[in-house]
């Protein structure tokens, strides 16, 4: 594959800048191989300047439908960001213009549309949202592409997506459970308190479900932590209840989430979990209550009347603490 080197760029007046001839010399309106074509688009990146380059990779975008090649030249429009590429993203995120195109081929542009979900995500730009919004809440979509559109409207952080995203994670006929999952993530990135309610809901009706829903528990877990909501109590309890969760992760998770709300019995309730039975669980808890107390919750388990595998796991925490000060202050 060509490896672009760096040289001299002109800049291309509008009227020279034949985007047809230059899909021309790329092989675009051939029958070229995908690596031949790819190897001239990546030359043009020593020929032109950045404003040139967009205009040609957008052209590129609406006249292309091999969806390798079009991958390609998605990657090379994420290092310019340029607005004028987003409504092209979205296009072929939402099949526009694509009448023409066999059925066979639409299979193959599944993974193009995820790439154009996450790559419209960069832009941070609310003009995505309802494209997004539309993938999302098509049950016929195609599931990657729900997940995709779900993480790309977290990510971008608009709260006019914060309802739509509930009620999916709130949908019992919602058929992909991973997509809840991905919803309930993104509400956890969106940081919006109108998810707190339903989050909790759903959680405290799945509690003691040990099946296909743990993961759900866990990204809801990871929502609600993200929220960090000190005063709220009926939040508290629910990650509190899910403690005693069958699944160790969901427990671990749950541990993860009462940390970082920082409830004034946080570190009660996360010293209970010493005792439990899955040592992954005790560890994390350690880790927690090291995070929230410091070195003094270390000296605690070391010398007090705890066993010897959270003696050894403290010991160890302690080790490496005295090795970050002294590379602090060897600097």
């Amino acid at each position: 594959m060509y490896v672009p080197k760096r040289g001299l760029k002109l800049a291309v007046g509008e009227s020279q800048l034949d985007l047809n001839a230059i899909a021309q010399e790329c092989g675009l309106l051939e029958n070229t191989s995908s690596e031949d074509i790819m190897n001239k688009i990546f030359a043009l990146e020593e020929k032109y300047l950045a404003q040139d380059l967009v205009k040609i990779y957008n052209y590129f975008l609406t006249i292309c439908t091999d969806p390798e090649i079009l991958m390609n030249i998605i990657r090379l429009t994420d290092n310019y960001r340029d607005k004028s590429t987003l409504s092209i993203l979205l296009d072929i995120l939402l099949l526009k213009n694509t009448s023409d195109i066999e059925n066979s081929l639409k299979e193959k542009y599944i993974n193009l549309r995820v790439m154009c979900a996450k790559a419209a995500s960069n832009y941070k730009d609310t003009s995505a949202v309802n494209p997004l919004l539309y993938c999302l809440n098509n049950k016929d979509e195609n599931y990657k592409i729900r997940l995709a559109c779900a993480d790309a409207l977290g990510r971008i952080g608009d709260r006019y997506a914060v309802a739509p995203l509930i009620e999916v994670v709130k949908d019992d006929d919602e058929k992909s459970v991973y997509l809840r999952e991905s919803a309930a993530f993104a509400l956890g990135m969106l940081g919006d308190i109108r998810a707190v309610e339903p989050l909790v809901a759903i959680l405290e009706a799945q509690k003691g479900l040990w099946s296909k829903f743990t993961f759900l528990k866990e990204r809801i877990i990871e929502a609600l932590g993200k929220l960090r909501l000190d005063d709220n109590k009926r939040v508290f309890n629910a990650l509190k209840n899910a403690l005693l969760d069958e699944s160790p992760q969901v427990r671990i998770n749950a541990i993860e989430a009462i940390m970082e709300i920082g409830n004034s019995d946080s570190v009660e309730v996360i010293k209970s979990c010493l005792n439990d039975n899955d040592n992954e669980v005790r560890k994390n808890a350690l880790i927690a209550l090291y995070n929230l107390k410091g070195r003094k919750i270390l000296d605690e388990i070391i010398t007090c009347d705890y066993d010897d595998f959270l003696k050894i796991e403290a010991s160890a925490l302690i080790n490496e603490f005295e090795e970050d000060n002294d590379g602090e202050n060897n600097d």
